[in-house]
C-alpha cells in the first residue's frame, strides 16, 4: 500500500482504490505505533474516496530531518574519485567505500524538499550538477524502517570535487531535494533486483537514462539506519536517502528548463522541473 500526503490531507492507496485517511498529521502518522495495521484497518472499512484525483501531492515529509549516505554504490565511488582527483580527495573515497563506518550526512530540512511536479533548483555558483536517484527510507523514531520513497539528491559535483569539505555547500541549498511520489509502506526490505532509472528531457528529448538495482547498493539498508540512530535522536522520524548508482557522464551538467523522471518499482515516479 501506499500513502500520499496531498493539499487535501493524507490518502491511502490499497488494490487500486484510494482512502482518505482521517489523521489529519504527517507526524502523528510516522510515529504511530503500528502504522501498517492502521492504514488497513482504514482501507478495509472505508469507503473509496472520490476527491483524490483532485488533490496536488505534496512531498511526503512533515518535521522529518533528511539525510542521505554517500559512496554506497561502486558507480558512485568510480565518480567521486574522478571528480576529486585534481584535490587530492581520490583515494579518500575509495577509502570510505570499503570503510566498515558509512558515510553519512545531513541533506535537507523539510522546507527546502521538492514535491512531485516541483522545481528543483542547481546553484548559481556551480558549474558541475547532476541529480542522484536514491531509494530513500522512511525510518520512524525508534529507528524502524516503516516505509520507502523515490529521493533525489540533487549535487553539485565541482563544488564538492573541489574539496571534500565543501560537501554542505554542494548538497544543502534550497531546492537541492525532492522526494516523492509517495510512501511505499511495509518493513520487509525490498527485493535486491528492484530496478531504479533516471531520465534527463531537455527540450523535449532524453538528454541522458540510466539504470540500475538494489543489488549493487553496497550496505544494507538496516545497517545504514543503525549508524544513523546512534547517538542521534529523531522525535518525528527522518529520511534516510541511501546513495546513488546511476552517474551522468562527466561532460554532463544540468541546465534550467531540465525534466529529471527517476522511477522506483513499485514506488512509481518522482518528476520535477529544474528552475
Amino acid at each position: 500500500m501506499r500513502l500520499y500526503r496531498t493539499s487535501n490531507g493524507q490518502y491511502v492507496e490499497d488494490g487500486g482504490s484510494y482512502y482518505r485517511v482521517p489523521e489529519p498529521s504527517w507526524d502523528a502518522l510516522v510515529t504511530h505505533g503500528d502504522l501498517q495495521g492502521y492504514l488497513l484497518s482504514i482501507a478495509g472499512k472505508s469507503e473509496p474516496a472520490e476527491d483524490f484525483s483532485q488533490a496536488k501531492i505534496a512531498a511526503p515529509i512533515g518535521s522529518q530531518e533528511v539525510w542521505a549516505a554517500g559512496v554506497t554504490y561502486y558507480r558512485s565511488r568510480s565518480a567521486r574519485m574522478e571528480e576529486a582527483k585534481t584535490a587530492g580527495g581520490g583515494d579518500f573515497y575509495d577509502r570510505v567505500y570499503s570503510a566498515e563506518r558509512p558515510e553519512l550526512f545531513f541533506k535537507s530540512t523539510p522546507h527546502r524538499v521538492a514535491g512531485p511536479g516541483d522545481d528543483v533548483r542547481i546553484r548559481k555558483d556551480a558549474k558541475w550538477s547532476v541529480p542522484e536517484p536514491e531509494l530513500t527510507l522512511l525510518v520512524n523514531h525508534r529507528g524502524q524502517i516503516i516505509g520507502y520513497t523515490a529521493g533525489n539528491d540533487m549535487s553539485s559535483r565541482d563544488i564538492e570535487g573541489e574539496n571534500p569539505l565543501y560537501l554542505p555547500q554542494a548538497k544543502v541549498y534550497t531546492g537541492s531535494c525532492a522526494l516523492g511520489p509517495c510512501v511505499l509502506i511495509g518493513g520487509e526490505p525490498l527485493p535486491a533486483d528492484t530496478p531504479i532509472s533516471l531520465e534527463i528531457a531537455r527540450n523535449g528529448r532524453t538528454e541522458f537514462a540510466g539504470s540500475t538495482t538494489l543489488r549493487e547498493l553496497k550496505r544494507a539498508p538496516d545497517t545504514l539506519v543503525e549508524y544513523l540512530f546512534r547517538d542521534n535522536s529523531f522525535p518525528f522520524g527522518a529520511f534516510l536517502m541511501t546513495g546513488t548508482g546511476i552517474v551522468p557522464p562527466d561532460h554532463f551538467s544540468l541546465a534550467s528548463g531540465d525534466r529529471i523522471r527517476i522511477a522506483i518499482d513499485p514506488i512509481g515516479t518522482l518528476e520535477n522541473n529544474v528552475a
